[in-house]
């Protein structure tokens, strides 16, 4: 049996980055460590499995047949030092010097990270947030619920773990005002199935709430530029032809300084309901608690803006 004195479980948090990212500058940048800690970590863990875990292939490496079957097991390992490791008896947020780290859209941060982050200088003054957008390319595994404290992110979209509705926005449709295909402030689905669309991208295999209403309307756009994220819909509709679908509070804030039109078309637009997404191992550390309900005072403070709460 290992003598488990002798084991150094930061190695594990190495392991797990590795087999993630199969190339070491990454699983460095993952986890906060340089390249050359990494390389040594690595050398241990040669030692420990007897095995090189990586191997080149051309200009990248793949993992060996023992490091993919460790792939389940340090899943699972990982999982459990965060509940063992991560779960705190109790937390006062007065004097905390915690960082939580946040990973959510462009949208969202855009509309609740100044509200947010007043709530902190009220409440927990010595607390710090470091905020990143959503993983890319992936739906969002329980992996990436593990490397963050909370996620936001759209409901509806397969997250996995625990959540917490947050505040809610519908999409609307915005063309520029000198659009010449607007007839008394709409537009048609022969419109929508001719003009060129802006479409907001999280991803190849992520598919948002407007990709779900064009598919059920039988709809297939004609995408003239595809943008991460909500916030550069509509700078780049502006002074164009194109058409673009956004949160509704995104477009009333641009749509003056952009000279940007709200149309209506036939398509019932969907509604998008922003949730907090956390991993079920952290679901009784209070500091999660904390931040959770912070989150949602700070989203009752968006949606309810200028009305008395």
């Amino acid at each position: 049996m290992t003598d488990l004195r002798k084991v150094d479980v930061n190695l594990i948090v190495v392991l797990d980055a590795i087999l993630k990212e199969k190339n070491l500058t990454r699983a460095g940048e993952l986890i906060g460590m340089t390249q050359p800690a990494v390389s040594g970590a690595l050398a241990r863990l040669r030692q420990q499995y007897d095995d090189p875990i990586l191997v080149r292939n051309g200009r990248s490496f793949d993992l060996t047949e023992k490091a993919e079957s460790l792939v389940p097991l340090v899943d699972e390992a990982m999982i459990e030092i965060s509940r063992v490791l991560d779960l705190s008896p109790t937390f006062d947020p007065a004097s905390s010097t915690r960082t939580f780290f946040i990973s959510a859209s462009d949208y969202v941060l855009a509309q609740m990270t100044g509200v947010l982050l007043d709530l902190l200088a009220e409440q927990a003054p010595a607390i710090r947030v470091e905020f990143d957008s959503l993983p890319v390319d992936a739906v969002v595994s329980p992996n990436d619920l593990l490397r963050r404290d909370v996620i936001i992110v759209g409901t509806g979209r397969g997250v996995p773990g625990k959540k917490q509705s947050l505040f809610s926005d519908r999409f609307v449709c915005i063309v520029d005002s000198a659009n010449e295909r607007v007839v008394d402030g709409k537009l048609t689905v022969d419109d929508l199935q001719e003009m060129r669309h802006v479409r907001s991208s999280f991803g190849d295999v992520v598919h948002t709430h407007v990709d779900d209403m064009f598919t059920s309307a039988g709809i297939v756009p004609r995408v003239a530029i595809s943008v991460q994220g909500f916030l550069p819909v509509p700078f780049v509709v502006s002074g164009t032809p194109f058409v673009g679908y956004v949160p509704e509070r995104l477009a009333v804030a641009y749509q003056d300084e952009l000279h940007l039109t709200v149309v209506e078309t036939p398509l019932a637009p969907p509604t998008l309901v922003e949730a907090a997404h956390w991993h079920p191992s952290k679901t009784n550390d209070p500091a999660i608690k904390w931040l959770v309900a912070l989150l949602r005072r700070a989203s009752e403070l968006v949606e309810f803006a200028g009305e008395e709460l």
